[in-house]
């Protein structure tokens, strides 16, 4: 069996990118102690915070935006990605590498290419529909996939040959027994175990329109004993108002770096839909109202689609969600325990927890055949 002795792993920019990579890092880690981890990233990127942060070393390359599409418009960014491309060619000489696995994310690019280049073996991996413009490029160069979720093999024709592996999680939320820490989570926050929690998040930056329909439905909620839990987003700009004196507890944070512990204490999520998200509620079993971002490409929609159709969450319309929608809609599913149970079930039916551990495999066996 090939020995993973030195490492690359390229992604960056936001936590879909980042929080995989730390994962499958981690799981790297536990298999080997000695394994040399080289993380790749940009000055700008999230990565600074958490890469660092998790103990792994971190080495930023001048990489750049690419053109949202496959096509003549790359030929103008060929300088920098050049530059790009020769700085993590010398990061990879450096560390001996072994094996590229890129997480998505412009910086990805250069990693791709380089490893092309050196004739590195490389493992592209991607949980989105459709899969970003790094992945797409690399698809070009090499047919080592991962996927994160099975339903992308149907989703696009590009994806149509990948491999599922699952998604990486870290390892606080893959081995979390729900039950088991209910209690603790509830007293961590100080919360009831005995009346339900509805945990809303918004992402890093928070999303005004989940923040505003939430603490607006406050009264509606808290007086039919559901208790809320909600991040209201670090960077956020627009305070929210919450009614004092509510029957029962309505808790914000700006930010919560202990997720396991707000996964342990809910009986429902309502968050965008994101991978991230759509992954960690899935292999937890985490009821979910999912509210995609209203923009874009409806990305948010294909990725928690299945989830969806399966039973384990519902969606609603960014421009839907409102406190007359969450007391019509939310509120009488949160409080009947049959329904919650239910979609607890069909959740975690749909999700993985060893997606680390297989994504892996999926790479030695990459490297047993290069």
């Amino acid at each position: 069996m090939p020995q993973l002795r030195s490492v690359v792993l390229a992604g960056g920019g936001t936590g879909g990118h980042i929080y995989p990579l730390l994962a499958f890092a981690d799981c790297l880690r536990r298999h080997d102690p000695h394994v040399r981890v080289t993380c790749l990233g940009t000055e700008k990127g999230l990565e600074n915070d958490l890469i660092p942060k998790a103990g792994y070393d971190l080495r930023n390359v001048p990489a750049h935006q690419l053109p949202r599409k496959v096509n003549l418009d790359l030929l103008l960014t060929a300088p920098r990605m050049l530059k790009a491309m020769k700085a993590t060619r010398e990061i990879m000489d450096e560390v001996h590498a072994d094996v590229v696995i890129g997480f998505g994310g412009y910086v990805a690019v250069p990693a791709y290419l380089a490893a092309w280049r050196r004739k590195t073996p490389m493992v592209i991996f991607e949980f989105n529909d459709p899969p970003g413009v790094a992945n797409k490029l690399a698809l070009k160069f090499s047919d080592n996939l991962a996927l994160g979720f099975p339903h992308l093999k149907q989703a696009s024709p590009v994806l149509a040959d990948g491999t599922f592996t699952g998604v990486p999680l870290r390892p606080e939320i893959a081995r979390l027994d729900r039950a088991a820490m209910r209690a603790q989570a509830c007293q961590y926050f100080g919360l009831d175990p005995r009346r339900p929690v509805l945990f809303v998040y918004g992402g890093s930056q928070g999303a005004a329109s989940i923040n505003n329909a939430v603490s607006g439905a406050a009264q509606v909620l808290t007086h039919r004993g559901v208790q809320v839990l909600h991040i209201t987003g670090a960077r956020r700009e627009e305070p929210i108002h919450i009614p004092e004196n509510l029957p029962v507890a309505y808790r914000t944070l700006p930010y919560l770096d202990r997720m396991d512990l707000g996964y342990a204490a809910a009986d429902m999520v309502l968050a965008r839909g994101g991978s991230m998200t759509v992954a960690e509620v899935s292999a937890l079993g985490v009821p979910t109202v999912f509210v995609p971002m209203p923009w874009g490409n409806k990305e948010q929609y294909r990725t928690a689609g299945p989830l969806v159709e399966g039973g384990g969450a519902v969606f609603c319309d960014d421009e839907n969600l409102s406190p007359a929608w969450i007391e019509a809609n939310l509120v009488p599913l949160i409080t009947d325990p049959a329904r919650i149970a239910a979609m607890s079930q069909a959740s975690a039916a749909f999700g993985s927890r060893t997606g680390d551990e297989a994504l892996r495999n999926y790479t030695i066996k990459v490297l047993e055949q290069a």
